[in-house]
């Protein structure tokens, strides 16, 4: 067992490799693969599996890091800072779903499976309604799976268990929809598809999911905190009428508010992250899960919004970087719940907390 001071050194030397692996401010990359298929580069993800990061999380028994989900946010807010385009979160929660030499082959970037978990779009994992697995074969659609096009399968939820569909078998078709950041969703619509039955328990399942939930929120976090530096830049350098535009006080006042709500958010994270760690009771882990990825969902497009507000006219055009922050906000808020899908689920957690 870890002290704290040591953990905290581990979360700072986590945070520094992967800022150097991907620095905030370097977005060329970022802009050069948007609107491309498979939308990211087979090499950063190799060396991202190099790195251990695929298996940060991951218990050791299983071949991973084993560390916790302090050190899987810290992670991924330095991926959100730099608008990371690689399925990292998805490509986690699947591994979280695997054993064995699937398992190994996804941690070491030899394999890309990526779960098909939602039948709505904003909505919660499910295992209910348009998929079945019957003798071996699985039909119905999932929605909303991050850069589908570069996965060579899919693991797919139903009621019957976990279903295991290579992406280039026969019966299996994926429509592409362009996102807001350049990126794309894949739906998916699958009939009498050949399957691999993959054991599974459902509490394997939803705390796979919570951790893809605040591993996202993480990931937002760092979107508009790294928004909100460039919009802070922008205020001590922008002059208008003979001052920086920081100097108006108007704008101090939405800059604060903007402060507040990235500091109410970190907390919130942080605090759901910490639960998760200390192995609290599984409704007080959901609790706080859905309440961190409920203000994630609301405070990114909050945030990103009002940066680009704050950068006037210039903040609306697409050479401004400030515009590529908001449309990541765009596009992930509502991956793995929405606010309102969230906030349900939270409200169901608080009779159970408080009779507890």
């Amino acid at each position: 067992m870890h002290s704290v001071d040591e953990r905290l050194e581990n979360i700072r030397m986590i945070r520094d490799s992967a800022a150097a692996f991907a620095p905030a401010g370097e977005l060329a990359r970022v802009r050069g693969l948007r609107y491309k298929v498979p939308g990211f580069d087979d090499t950063v993800w190799q060396e991202m599996a190099g790195n251990g990061w695929l298996g940060l999380s991951i218990p050791e028994a299983k071949g991973g890091a084993g560390l916790g989900m302090a050190e899987f946010c810290a992670l991924l807010e330095v991926f959100g800072a730099a608008l990371l385009p690689e399925p990292f979160v998805p490509g986690v929660l699947a591994a979280r779903l695997l054993d064995g030499e699937q398992l190994a082959a996804q941690l070491a970037g030899e394999r890309l499976l990526l779960p098909a978990l939602q039948e709505e779009i904003g909505s919660l994992y499910t295992t209910q309604g348009w998929a079945h697995l019957s003798k071996g074969k699985v039909s119905g659609r999932k929605l909303s799976i991050p850069m589908a096009a570069a996965a060579d399968g899919f693991l797919v939820s139903t009621p019957e268990g976990l279903a295991l569909v290579e992406a280039n078998a026969l019966g299996l078709n994926l429509d592409i929809v362009t996102t807001q950041d350049g990126g794309h969703f894949g739906n998916l619509h699958l009939d009498n598809v050949p399957a691999e039955a993959l054991p599974l328990q459902t509490q394997s399942l939803v705390d796979a999911f919570d951790e893809a939930a605040l591993g996202t929120a993480a990931y937002l976090l760092g979107v508009a905190e790294q928004a909100f530096v460039l919009t802070l830049d922008y205020l001590r350098t922008r002059k208008q009428f003979g001052q920086t535009i920081g100097n108006f006080q108007a704008l101090q006042h939405r800059a604060v508010d903007l402060k507040l709500q990235l500091a109410l958010w970190r907390a919130s994270v942080e605090a759901a992250a910490a639960c998760c760690d200390v192995g609290a009771p599984a409704t007080q882990r959901r609790a706080a899960v859905s309440r961190a990825k409920a203000r994630a969902a609301d405070a990114a497009l909050l945030v990103t919004r009002q940066c680009v507000q704050l950068h006037g006219a210039i903040g609306y055009t697409d050479e401004c970087d400030v515009g590529l922050y908001l449309r990541k906000a765009m596009t992930l808020a509502n991956l793995y719940g929405s606010s309102d899908q969230h906030r349900r689920r939270y409200d169901a957690c608080m009779p159970r907390l408080t009779s507890a």
